[in-house]
């Protein structure tokens, strides 16, 4: 069970800190419930029954530092494959979202990135879905990568450069 005053992720809302635990009285019915509270937006609340599998599969533990060390070592290795189906592509993209697995969202947005990359080549620009996913998958990443380095989210892709900058340069000496 999570605890009042801690940081966790959920789904889509991304970094969100519990801010109570209550029970609230629904049709008869004494329903206890997570007040989420997201850490980058201020004005809006988050009623998680305390109870409900489905609901709690998007509350995740917050990474460590360490945690996220490691996933940005590991970022130049890992291989994208663009899915062409614009259908199939907002499918598993959808799926990656709701996850909340930071892998699958930094090889997301890796993937996003070069295929941003290769149209602007030809002048052209992504899809509108496919830069609304870019968009939602970089700040999930990003809010909580900001809040565990406590940096700012505008600091966090500069940091993550800087990272496999310096893990390419101890690789080669």
């Amino acid at each position: 069970m999570y605890q009042v005053n801690e940081m966790i992720m959920y789904g889509t809302d991304g970094v969100c800190k519990i801010d109570s635990i209550v029970t609230k009285e629904i049709g008869g019915n004494s329903i206890e419930y997570y007040v989420l509270k997201p850490v980058y937006s201020n004005n809006s609340t988050i009623y998680v029954p305390v109870h409900n599998p489905h609901l709690k599969k998007k509350m995740h533990q917050v990474l460590t530092s360490g945690e996220i060390y490691q996933l940005i070592k590991a970022m130049p290795d890992e291989n994208v494959v663009w899915i062409e189906n614009e259908n199939e592509r907002k499918e598993k993209f959808k799926e990656i979202i709701m996850s909340g697995d930071r892998m699958s969202l930094i090889k997301m947005i890796k993937a996003l990135y070069f295929h941003q990359q290769k149209q602007q080549e030809k002048g052209k620009r992504l899809r509108a879905s496919d830069e609304r996913f870019f968009t939602e998958a970089e700040r999930i990443l990003y809010d909580e990568f900001a809040l565990v380095l406590n940096i700012e989210p505008e600091q966090v892709l500069p940091f993550i450069m800087e990272q496999v900058q310096i893990s390419e340069k101890n690789q080669t000496a």
